[in-house]
């Protein structure tokens, strides 16, 4: 179970043309929002407004027309960097995580960068870790091919002691300003660090002194054996996909023994899967809203579902009634266990191959999707928090702007009701609303 007490975190993880691949098409979503400052800014604003932990962008290095009909919002973004430095002056409270890839990046334009947000921000940046999912990057970055997985964490975890040491490399106080004494700085307060490793050689010190957070928080995601041990090392936040409680809680008691394993005490890392909100005032209009989208799609899912599901679905009609029992050929439990997954997020009885490739369609990268009136989404949230699955979700609306406001509208308060989501923010720096000492 979770601490007593302990309150739930949100944050956005935001998909700008929705998370439903064609949750931009609704005639009351917004398309452009990607490229659009102004869009940009109300949704980071509605977001600080309902007192969510953080704003949080995620970023790629390579795109193609086909990734239009099933990832439209991976295909074209702002560089993060850039777009958090807009953000940080359209917002005083909130928490901005930024994403930086470690196996296309310096540690010293990264440590630079980073604590040049945190100035710019007043202390509320965040830097998500990541070592690349996408193999078409090496070709944009004149590789041959994209490092395997050993070598690409062994390269991240370098790559974050040489950030911190550089963040490190001036000493607080070391500004001195003394306009009595010509004394602008304290020489012996700012150190080269002198890292000679694997896989980098870094003088410092940085030109950047350092942050008003100390180190700005760690956010890094992924399942496999590597990433979490990279998460249980450094991570203050851990991003996550987990379809069921179940698999969140093994999750989440994994990193935390991990942790523990490591020195560290593991009420200091939130664990965070992404949660896909569908809210309606009734669970009527929600699946209203579930279906319109649907409606939208262009194609289908059949081939992929078929490899995740285990079944040769595309032996059966299309708009036909799911195979029954028997019927199903190989792996057939798996498909039944898909199925009541897709029953139990949407809310309502799953019957057709349709139906089952439209579940896939919506909840596709892996994100829990949750069909369902204020009190059905404030359930779930409630439940996974309080059995130990998660200090908290990632919130990740299906269309813009409106599936962020019904979110903000009916179920935050909902949740306040509850005496589970704060009211206010716990301070000024993204540190302090996440409860974490400044590091020394």
């Amino acid at each position: 179970m979770t601490s007593p007490g302990r309150p739930v975190r949100l944050g956005l993880f935001l998909f700008a043309t929705g998370y439903h691949p064609a949750g931009w098409r609704l005639p009351e979503a917004e398309a452009a929002g990607a490229t659009s400052p102004a869009f940009l800014h109300r949704i980071a604003q509605t977001v600080e407004r309902a007192k969510f932990d953080y704003f949080f962008l995620g970023d790629g290095l390579a795109t193609s027309a086909d990734m239009q009909y099933r990832y439209p919002s991976q295909m074209a973004r702002l560089e993060p960097f850039t777009m958090m430095g807009s953000i940080a002056a359209a917002t005083r409270r909130v928490g901005l995580v930024v994403t930086a890839n470690t196996t296309y990046s310096e540690p010293y334009n990264v440590a630079r960068m980073l604590a040049s947000l945190d100035y710019l921000s007043a202390g509320r940046i965040a830097w998500n870790v990541v070592t690349g999912a996408d193999g078409r990057a090496a070709a944009n970055f004149g590789r041959e091919e994209h490092w395997a997985t050993d070598q690409r964490y062994d390269r991240a975890e370098e790559f974050i002691t040489v950030v911190r040491q550089l963040w490190g490399s001036w000493e607080d106080g070391a500004l001195r300003w003394d306009k009595s004494t010509g004394e602008f700085v304290a020489g012996d307060k700012v150190h080269a660090i002198g890292h000679q490793g694997q896989s980098f050689s870094v003088s410092g010190p940085l030109n950047v002194p350092r942050p008003p957070q100390g180190w700005p928080p760690l956010v890094q995601a992924g399942t496999s054996g590597r990433s979490r041990d990279l998460a249980a090392r450094f991570a203050d936040i851990v991003f996550t996909a987990q379809p069921t409680v179940g698999q969140a809680q093994e999750f989440r008691s994994d990193i935390r023994a991990r942790a523990r394993a490591l020195g560290r005490d593991p009420d200091q890392i939130a664990v965070m899967p992404g949660l896909v909100p569908i809210v309606g005032e009734t669970q009527a209009d929600a699946e209203r809203l579930y279906d319109r989208m649907n409606a939208l799609v262009v194609g289908d899912d059949r081939s992929a579902l078929f490899g995740v599901a285990g079944a040769k679905l595309g032996e059966h009609p299309f708009e036909g009634p799911l195979p029954a029992g028997d019927g199903w050929p190989d792996q057939g439990h798996a498909l039944a266990e898909y199925v009541e997954l897709a029953e139990a997020s949407i809310g309502r009885r799953v019957t057709s191959v349709r139906e089952l490739c439209e579940f896939y369609t919506a909840s596709g990268r892996g994100h829990r999707l949750v069909v369902g009136g204020t009190a059905r989404v404030a359930d779930l949230i409630q439940e996974w928090h309080g059995t130990g699955a998660a200090d908290g979700f990632n919130i990740c609306p299906a269309y813009l702007p409106g599936g962020l406001d019904r979110f903000v509208e009916l179920v935050v308060p909902e949740l306040q009701r509850r005496g589970i989501f704060r009211r206010d923010y716990e301070g000024p720096t993204f540190r302090a609303i996440l409860g974490l000492p400044r590091p020394d």
